[in-house]
């Protein structure tokens, strides 16, 4: 076939046409500045960041309610130990003999010459 035939050819059958060069669509992608790693890299970071800043909180809140419950049992301590110290002023003053003697003479007993020793605890 020569060229003069092959182009007779192509003008009375249309739908053979060589193929030309087809231009197809080229999508370009936009990289973005961060990668995919980095990103995973970055949300590890920040997750272990959250969970280090809650873990301080909790301690701190903790620590704080600890110290102020030994603060309050310190407090009810002291106020324990001022009660005991009265009670026991308290029970030296009841306990002396002179008040002792002039209890028993208002109910009418009769003291002859003896001493009245207050009476000790021995510790064994």
């Amino acid at each position: 076939m020569s060229a003069n035939q092959a182009h007779s050819w192509q003008q009375l059958n249309p739908q053979h046409k060589p193929n030309r060069e087809q231009k197809v669509p080229v999508k370009v992608r936009k990289s973005g500045w961060i990668t995919k790693g980095e990103k995973v890299i970055y949300s590890v970071f920040g997750a272990c960041l959250i969970a280090g800043g809650i873990f301080v909180v909790s301690y701190s809140s903790a620590t704080d309610t600890i110290n102020r419950d030994l603060q309050e049992l310190e407090h009810t301590v002291s106020t324990q130990q001022v009660k005991n110290e009265g009670l026991l002023f308290e029970m030296k003053e009841l306990s002396r003999p002179e008040r002792i003697i002039q209890i028993a003479e208002e109910n009418g007993l009769k003291i002859q010459n003896t001493e009245v020793k207050q009476a000790q605890t021995m510790n064994n």
